[in-house]
């Protein structure tokens, strides 16, 4: 639809009277609604550019394609993705969230997976140590072919792309499909503030490879 009544793009009507060009037949107008529907690109991709921008600045992106280093460190918050840290009531027990390191969000290896369970619930490979009040954090990056987990059936995590099976009450232990080898588990705790924090980096590598 062009925005227009169509009737009046004649300049007479069936009487043979003369009727005045619609004021979007004229060329003058023409080119106005040309130019009104590049300003409406204009602001549309402006609004777009800057609702992409907020997040992105709010989380201190940092694209770093070549970056080698590690991805947390001590006492290194964990936050959501809009930058807020996570404090220890954001998660009732089976729930869980994708998190990332406060610094360094926009790494490809930053995306973690944030659950809780009770303490009880947890064992196999789990590092009960690497846990904090019913939190365990893990890799989010499969290490069979590099994809995120991010699908979930009851309590075990699925990636969706060749459907290898983590199990994160056992340490996120491969329990089907491709997968070489388990989720790399993050070693967390609880800050004196009251939100968690990391006490180190990933305790084996990240992704395909590394064995």
């Amino acid at each position: 639809m062009d925005g227009h009544d169509h009737t009046d793009d004649c300049e007479t009507c069936d009487g043979g009277e003369p009727v005045r060009p619609s004021i979007y037949t004229d060329a003058r107008a023409e080119m106005q609604r040309r130019d009104y529907a590049k300003a409406l690109a204009t602001v549309g991709g402006l609004t777009a550019v800057a609702s992409l921008a907020a997040p992105l600045a709010g989380l201190q992106r940092v694209f770093e394609r070549e970056y080698t280093g590690p991805i947390y460190g001590d006492e290194i918050p964990l936050v959501d993705g809009n930058g807020d840290r996570i404090m220890e009531s954001r998660l009732s027990e089976g729930e869980q969230l994708t998190v990332f390191p406060e610094p360094r969000p926009g790494l490809g290896d930053a995306p973690t997976l944030l659950v809780r369970f009770p303490e009880s619930a947890y064992g196999g490979e789990t590092n009960m140590a690497f846990t904090a009040g019913g939190y365990a954090a893990y890799s989010k990056v499969c290490t069979h072919a590099g994809c995120m987990v991010d699908d979930r059936e009851n309590s075990t995590w699925v990636c969706p792309c060749h459907y290898a099976k983590f199990n994160p009450k056992g340490g996120a232990s491969v329990v089907g499909g491709p997968a070489p080898r388990p989720l790399p588990q993050l070693p967390i705790t609880v800050s004196s503030e009251g939100y968690l924090i990391a006490t180190g980096d990933f305790e084996g590598p990240i992704g395909p490879g590394g064995e």
